[in-house]
């Protein structure tokens, strides 16, 4: 028992603990609004853009006696099934959870806030809500590694099996569910519907970028030690330094190049304007950061 109890606090450090929490709440924020955008946006207006979502909204009009999140429950619980079978439980893994909670929640949202009409008249202002916030829970969910599970457990089996892409797979799944719902619902709303699709995908992809985004900056000095000690002391971050050359001047500079948040880049642009105006510095845009040291930014 002793050996048991010693193992788990050597595991279970508070930056672990940190991660693992931060992880369940991303990924239970990204489902509560992916639920709060079905049942005031997207199913009001039978904005289909595929998924387990699309597809509940079209079975939910097809047969009205039960509602689009009864629909949620079947077709993740079915899709879950297949997953576990062909895929096995270990491969799954959060995708299970997802998959159940996101019905659960769309099942809370239908019984705390009941909406069977749309909330406004202005149907393009309830396609870009019904647009905007799933995209932004999906990049919620995806940037940490997860999935809402749905149609993804299907692309994922064809991979497997048949080595078709998974964006491919995914792509034609919902492509063949908005076609139907424009032939249910009339070319109206099938055009909302594919503009809506299209949208989704650059939102999901910019939101990715947006959440992942860091400043890559370097840093030309002749005087490295005091930004050496601002970035590893006040900053907590660690940097890459090596010797340079001016071309024009022929004197020697030393180059730091750190890795930062929008708010350190501020923090570091401002310091060097105070303690080394004369310093070169450049912040460059990146949407991935690979490697130890940069993932805990």
């Amino acid at each position: 028992m002793e050996a048991i109890k010693n193992g788990l606090r050597k595991n279970l450090t508070p930056a672990q603990l940190w991660s693992g929490a931060r992880f369940f709440l991303l990924l239970n924020l990204g489902l509560i609004i992916y639920a709060v955008a079905l049942n005031f946006y997207c199913a009001p207006n039978h904005f289909v853009f595929g998924g387990t979502t699309g597809l509940s909204i079209v079975l939910a009009t097809c047969f009205p006696a039960l509602s689009v999140s009864t629909f949620m429950w079947i077709t993740n619980a079915v899709l879950d099934v297949l997953g576990c079978v062909f895929l096995g439980i270990k491969t799954m893994g959060w995708t299970l959870y997802s998959s159940f909670m996101l019905s659960f929640y769309s099942s809370m949202c239908e019984k705390l806030f009941p909406v069977s009409q749309p909330l406004t008249d202005d149907t393009l202002l309830e396609l870009c809500f019904a647009v905007a916030l799933p995209a932004i829970a999906s990049g919620i969910v995806f940037n940490i590694g997860a999935s809402t599970g749905g149609t993804e457990i299907v692309a994922m089996i064809l991979h497997k099996y048949i080595k078709v892409e998974i964006g491919r797979a995914l792509l034609l799944s919902d492509i063949g569910t908005v076609l139907f719902a424009a032939y249910l619902y009339g070319p109206q709303t099938g055009m909302y519907c594919v503009l809506g699709l299209i949208g989704r995908s650059t939102i999901v992809d910019t939101a990715i970028e947006s959440l992942n985004l860091r400043k890559v900056c370097t840093v030309i000095t002749t005087k490295p030690e005091p930004i050496r000690h601002f970035i590893t002391e006040t900053l907590g971050r660690t940097a890459t330094q090596q010797n340079a050359t001016g071309v024009y001047t022929g004197e020697p500079r030393t180059m730091i190049m750190v890795a930062l948040t929008r708010r350190q880049a501020g923090l570091l642009r401002d310091f060097l304007r105070r303690e080394d105006p004369e310093a070169f510095l450049t912040i460059v845009n990146s949407s991935e950061i690979i490697g130890k040291g940069f993932q805990s930014i």
